[in-house]
Order: structure tokens, then C-alpha cells, then sequence
């Protein structure tokens, strides 16, 4: 081999290297549940009565999407442990050992203070305590106190996962309205049932690792009422927007139908309780929240434009 060719590879190695390593940090910021964050937080920037110039608002949405992935890379550094024995979790990063824990670390620490004070110093003190909150909400409250103490983990700390379109609101409007809580509603009331589907063919795994979550500690039949309760009292939440004037004929009559869809496979799981079910579950229910979010959204759009 000539020296041109192995001075080309080891560039093309090194090269690879780079490309993965950036990779593996970007894992760390949990991509796609960023993702359902950033469009939550979108629709409640949009629904809001009032406008934001347009960079002002990606920048809004910017500093959302680095607050959700900066939480989600301290929670990472902090279930690196429970990570490494979870089949689900075990390939992460830090348990794969692609990336230190005190590197994780100082990634997300950096990026909580910096999406907190960029929003502040951008559009709004409210919006910025509102991020604040979530950031703190999701690492102090529910990662080191509530996910290996409570079956209640997820129910308290899906509270986290709620906040952006309040976030969103709040940068729009500067204030938090009985309008923007009621999208929190929604989000706060779909994490269980959403949550437990997965957890209740993945209780082994929780079980493994010591994580207490619902299936684990009150069985599967008690999870599988508890989804079914929640899941009743999530439909009138979601066609609130209609009621309350901020959402259209359009919305309501989608968000019926698809939680009227939602609350009966949800009693299918509860019926049959096999693994199936649940699975199917889990994939709709991702579905049916971006569904219901993007009907909102829209409909805004539409009479934006009209």
C-alpha cells in the first residue's frame, strides 16, 4: 500500500470517528423525544393569540428543543447504572461507553444554563422561568427523586414532558393562561397510559434494573385499570380547546374521534392483556398525540392565511 493510500485511510478513519463521536453526544439530547417537544411547543407558540417575529420565535423553539435535550443528557449521566442493565437502554452512549459520564454531565449542565438564559435575555423572563421549571422539574423531581422511589413516577413527572406548550404560549404572550394549561392537561394525561403501554411489556426489564414502575409494583391488571381511568378522563380534556373558543369545528370533532379511539384500545388491552395490545397501543399513542397537536396547529394556519 502506498503512503498517499494510508495517509487517505487513516484521514477516512479519524474522519468516521468524528462523525460517530457527534453522533453519540446528539444521542444523549434524547433526538426524538425532542422532537414531540419542539412540535408541542410550536403549536402552543402558534395557538397563542398575539404573533412573535419569525426569528424570534425559531429562537424561542431553539432554546426548547436545547432545554429538552439538556435535561435528557443529565438524565442520562444520572440511569447510566439502571441503563447499562436495561435490555431497551443498555446500547446508550454512556453504558456503550462512547461518551464519559462527566462529559454527559457538563454537556447537558452547560446547555440548561444556556437555553434558560437565552430565552430570558431573548423573548421573555416567564417563558424562561417556564424552561427553568422544566428542566429542573424533569432532572431533580422526577429523575433523582421520583423514577426509583414511587409506581408514581411517570404520572408526577410526565409534568415535565407538558410544560413546552405552555412555553410556547408564554413566549407569544409573555404570561401562563387557563388556554396554555389546558394543552398542558392534555400532554399530563396522556404520559400514563402512553407510558405503561410500553412499561408493561417491558416490566421485566424495570424489575431488572429496580425501577419501580406500575406494572412492577401493583401488577399488570392494576395497570391496565389505572390507563383505562386515565385515558376516560383524558377525552374531555382534549376537546376543551373547542369549547373554550380557541380551536375549531375541525378540532373538535378529530379530537373526539381520535380519543374515543385511543379510550377503546386502551380497553382492549385491558380485555385481552397480551403483549400485542399494548405494543399497538404505544405506536398509536404517539400518533394520536402529534394528530391531535397538529390539528391544532393546523387550523391556526388555516385561519391565519383566510
Amino acid at each position: 500500500m502506498s503512503d498517499t493510500s494510508v495517509i487517505k485511510e487513516v484521514i477516512e478513519t479519524r474522519a468516521g470517528s468524528d462523525v460517530a463521536r457527534v453522533g453519540d453526544y446528539f444521542a444523549l439530547l434524547k433526538p426524538r423525544v425532542m422532537s414531540l417537544v419542539v412540535f408541542t411547543g410550536l403549536v402552543g407558540l402558534i395557538v397563542a393569540p398575539g404573533s412573535l417575529h419569525p426569528i424570534l420565535a425559531i429562537t424561542a423553539l431553539l432554546c426548547i428543543a436545547v432545554g429538552a435535550g439538556a435535561a435528557g443528557a443529565i438524565n442520562m449521566w444520572y440511569d447510566a447504572d439502571i441503563d447499562a442493565v436495561m435490555e431497551r437502554t443498555k446500547d446508550r452512549p454512556i453504558p456503550a461507553k462512547r461518551v464519559r459520564a462527566d462529559e454527559a454531565l457538563a454537556l447537558g449542565s452547560a446547555l440548561s444554563v444556556a437555553s434558560v438564559v437565552l430565552m430570558g435575555l431573548a423573548i421573555n423572563y416567564v417563558a424562561a422561568i417556564l424552561l427553568a421549571v422544566t428542566i429542573a422539574f424533569y432532572v431533580f423531581i422526577y429523575t433523582m427523586w421520583l423514577k426509583r422511589r414511587t409506581p408514581q413516577n411517570i404520572v408526577i413527572g410526565g409534568a415535565a414532558g407538558a410544560f413546552p406548550p405552555m412555553i410556547g404560549w408564554a413566549a407569544v404572550t409573555g404570561n401562563v393562561s387557563l388556554e396554555s394549561f389546558v394543552l398542558f392537561a392534555i400532554i399530563f394525561m396522556w404520559t400514563p397510559p402512553h407510558f405503561w403501554a410500553l412499561s408493561l411489556w417491558r416490566d421485566i426489564d424495570y424489575a431488572k434494573a429496580g425501577v419501580p414502575m406500575l406494572p412492577v409494583v401493583a401488577g399488570r391488571e392494576a395497570t391496565r385499570r389505572q390507563m383505562v381511568i386515565y385515558s376516560t378522563l383524558l377525552l374531555p380534556i382534549t376537546v376543551m380547546p373547542y369549547f373554550m373558543g380557541y380551536a375549531g369545528l375541525f378540532y373538535g370533532i378529530g379530537a373526539t374521534a381520535l380519543s374515543c379511539l385511543f379510550l377503546g384500545m386502551t380497553v382492549r388491552v385491558w380485555v385481552r392483556k397480551d403483549e400485542g395490545s399494548a405494543k399497538q397501543l404505544f405506536a398509536y399513542s404517539i400518533l394520536y398525540l402529534f394528530l391531535l397537536f397538529a390539528m391544532l396547529l393546523g387550523e391556526n394556519l388555516v385561519r391565519t392565511i383566510t
